[in-house]
């Protein structure tokens, strides 16, 4: 128990309560201050108070690991000052065994290296008397529990200061609790409550909403105390302060002007075993990114207040930092997933020996903020199971305009401009075992509060980022704390900034959500795990794309287990003829064909201003075209410009034209400008396809006027049953060979008039990709396979750009029937 207040000596204030001294005005000066001193002595009586602090689900993993001893950690700052505590474990356990596994816990705390081995014990021994084991269900349960905890109270003398509920249990439970507490179980009048809620907060922005209109009926917003644990990090803790006591270094700094980037990254080395259920519901992307990555990002990106020790302004200035988040595309991410995972699931799960799932356990996503301190910054968030260690850390690396004409060998050691400049929070675990702050020498000397952060040792050999540790000035804890004991001693302390509220969790629920469901059905890039993964995870990022810089390794079959069948599936990859073949059920697909081709538009914009894609004409595209026109909003559509790669010999606006179904299924849902759209001329003075009118050699003219050297970014083919592609057919060879760009042609089937690109023009291209789709053209995959270049018998054969790449995308019925 603390120990008692000491005793105040009360003194008559009324002049009538002794006999008058010699000097009058003494007297009433002696006896003002005895007034004075009572006053006090009865308002610092009045302070005291007790505390109840209710643990549901008292007896699970998370309360054994480190909710017992984050109060325990609180007692012993706690002991002795304003407060007297109880603490009530509560679970569903029967009361022996709940009594056993409390008491086997509570033998099991230690105390701090600072603090002495027989204060450490009489501590012990007082906070094991105070800490007792409840069943807890129904709302009688709530209502013994208050009444139990007023009877305390008044048997102590004191008067009740609040009550804390510590919610460890699953989110499904919180309704009936939350109902019970708030009908049974709150604290009377003058006496404040709190409750506290572990996360999953939802499993998107609908979800989340739900659940907090739920709470919010039961609870006010000043009361909920949400537990985001990577907020209790003493480095990330540290971050604000850090921030706030180096302003003057910092604010020439923190901006767009001087850094280059920031990484966000937590990397583990254990995979899923044991949590798939958990993790088939969430994947990394809702387990790590949407909340602690998150999180961290807004503390490094909020604009900083002016007194970072008022709550409500912290909470603020993180709510704008959410809201400028810029929107995540489908590009905005990369995905990975062990190969041992899909195992791992079928196994603890019982599910079927095809089973593959598409659950993420590697994720890279690119974000950027529309801000005037942020513009055009990128952040890089990434974390992954089953990787080749263990450690977290933001990253804030600054750009570096300086240039040393001497080699390193001359540089100033440790100082010298040319290093890299950066700030590490560095959370833990890693090369550096323990949280740090590291800046480079080369930047300034941060300032850190003595009593709580020292500067670090020399350690010979331990190497950085790169860069050996002496580069930094690198500070770390004087003491240690574990998440979970900051945060607890922060719910007792009233500290809103430290936890996550509604406003900011629903920001960061509708940030994340639409990429979450632009993902759903992505399919994850495999990797073996740990060490051996090598660089199949490495990625690289441009404008508002991430992709990962190696081509994925071919694999029929995803994954270790027996070959699924083609059900199973997602996609595949091989040759065919000789060339590189994507095969995948229709959907999957599409979706990867039309993220190929922003992938290729994104960098023809970056390198060469434009991109310039050609497209076929016929039913196969138009899946593309509307998941084109509806998934991919990131597409440089203001700098692609549009050509077809054939046109029926009918007006624009007939239903059979190319270019109509062009228009329909994708130009009016996009923003092209009208310049940069090139349909065929096969109507002109009133007339269609006429030779005389020189339609080919106008659009052949528009081709070499604006596509560099005629070569086309991207061009896409279909594969007719006959072995035709594009217009250019076995029965009319024109357009296999020569020096024409643009041909005339004859159909077998009407309209039996077209224009198309010829041969030589398509083989020009840098890429070429042929879509083909359907049982119907199996037949004709099977015979394209076998032969060689034979254009004038089977055109698609002569498909082989001379500089370029050429990609087959066909779907299962096509390719296996």
């Amino acid at each position: 128990m603390s120990q008692p207040p000491e005793p105040c000596l009360i003194f008559p204030c009324s002049l009538s309560a002794s006999p008058m001294p010699r000097h009058p005005g003494c007297w009433k000066m002696l006896t003002v201050a005895m007034c004075v001193a009572l006053l006090g002595c009865l308002q610092a009586q009045e302070l005291r108070g007790h505390v109840s602090v209710i643990l549901l689900g008292a007896t699970g993993d998370l309360a054994r690991k480190y909710l017992w001893r984050g109060l325990f950690q609180l007692y012993l700052d706690e002991a002795g000052k304003d407060y007297s505590f109880s603490f009530h474990g509560a679970a569903l356990t029967s009361t022996k065994q709940g009594q056993a596994f409390i008491a086997k816990v509570l033998e099991s705390l230690s105390c701090p290296e600072d603090v002495a081995p027989d204060r450490c014990s009489e501590l012990k021994g007082q906070f094991q008397r105070l800490s007792a084991y409840r069943h807890l269900a129904t709302r009688e349960d709530y209502m013994a529990l208050s009444k139990d905890i007023e009877a305390q109270v008044q048997r102590g003398g004191l008067r009740e200061a609040g009550r804390i509920f510590y919610f460890s249990v699953p989110p499904f439970a919180y309704a009936d609790i939350a109902r019970n507490i708030n009908s049974s179980c709150r604290p009377g009048p003058g006496a404040w409550l709190r409750v506290v809620l572990e996360k999953p907060f939802g499993h998107d922005h609908l979800s989340a909403q739900q659940l907090a209109t739920e709470l919010g009926g039961f609870f006010r917003e000043e009361e909920m105390y949400r537990v985001d644990h990577y907020l209790g990090k003493q480095a990330v803790a540290q971050i604000l302060p850090f921030r706030d006591q180096n302003r003057k270094a910092l604010d020439g700094l923190w901006s767009r002007h001087h850094v280059e980037r920031v990484e966000i990254i937590m990397k583990e080395t254990v995979d899923a075993e044991g949590r798939t259920s958990f993790y088939e519901e969430y994947g990394v992307i809702r387990d790590v990114l949407q909340n602690h990555l998150t999180e961290v990002l807004t503390l490094v990106a909020m604009e900083l207040p002016h007194n970072i020790s008022s709550s409500e302004s912290v909470l603020q200035h993180k709510l704008r930092a959410f809201r400028a988040l810029r929107g995540l595309q489908k590009g905005s991410a990369v995905l990975g997933q062990y190969q041992a995972y899909s195992e791992q699931v079928r196994r603890e799960q019982q599910k079927p020996d095809s089973f593959h799932s598409l659950t993420p356990t590697f994720a890279g996503v690119l974000v950027h903020m529309d801000n005037l301190r942020w513009e055009g910054v990128p952040f890089i968030l990434m974390s992954g199971k089953a990787l080749d260690e263990r450690v977290g850390y933001a990253r804030i690396l600054f750009r570096n305009q300086a240039y040393c004409v001497q080699n390193d060998e001359h540089w100033v050691a440790d100082q010298s401009r040319c290093l890299p400049r950066q700030i590490v929070f560095y959370i833990g675990h890693g090369e550096l075992g323990s949280p740090a702050v590291l800046v480079s020498r080369n930047l300034f000397r941060p300032s850190l509060p003595p009593e709580s952060w020292k500067e670090l040792g020399a350690r010979p050999g331990l190497r950085l980022f790169g860069r050996p540790l002496s580069d930094f000035y690198a500070y770390s804890p004087v003491r240690e704390q574990d998440a979970y004991s900051v945060l607890i001693s922060r719910i007792f302390h009233g500290r809103k900034d430290s936890f996550v509220t509604t406003e900011n969790l629903l920001a960061s629920w509708g940030f994340w959500t639409p990429l979450l469901d632009g993902l759903a059905h992505e399919v994850p890039r495999l990797y073996p795990g740990g060490a051996e993964n090598g660089h199949l995870l490495d990625f690289e990022f441009g404008g508002a794309r991430l992709c990962f810089s190696q081509q994925q390794p071919e694999r029929l079959v995803p994954g270790p287990g027996p070959a699924p069948m083609p059900s199973g599936f997602q996609v595949l990859k091989a040759r065919y003829r000789e060339s590189p073949l994507i095969s995948a059920w229709p959907e999957e697909l599409i979706a990867k064909l039309a993220d190929d081709i922003e992938a290729t538009a994104v960098r023809a914009v970056r390198r060469f201003g434009a991109f310039h894609l050609a497209l076929s004409g016929g039913s196969s595209p138009v899946p593309l075209f509307q998941q084109l026109a509806t998934r991919h909003y990131g597409f440089p559509w203001a700098h692609t410009h549009l050509w077809l790669v054939d046109e029926r010999c009918v007006p624009l606006w007939d239903p059979e034209s190319n270019f109509q179904h062009l228009q329909t299924h994708l130009l009016q849902h996009i923003r092209v400008p009208y310049y940069n759209i090139h349909p065929m001329p096969v109507h002109l003075r009133q007339r269609l396809c006429a030779e005389e009118d020189q339609g080919a050699q106008t659009y052949a003219s528009e081709i070499s006027a604006l596509v560099a050297n005629s070569s086309f970014d991207l061009v896409l083919l279909g594969m007719g049953a006959d072995g035709h592609t594009a217009s250019l057919f076995p029965q009319s060879p024109s357009g296999l060979d020569g020096e024409q760009l643009v041909v005339l042609t004859e159909s077998p089937s009407r309209p039996f008039q077209r224009m198309s690109l010829s041969l030589p023009l398509i083989n020009r291209a840098r890429k070429v990709a042929v879509l083909v789709m359907g049982r119907v053209k199996r037949e004709i995959t099977v015979l394209v396979s076998r032969v060689g270049h034979e254009p004038k018998k089977w055109p698609i054969s002569g498909v082989l750009p001379t500089s370029g790449q050429l990609v087959w995308y066909m779907d299962y019925e096509a390719f296996l029937g």
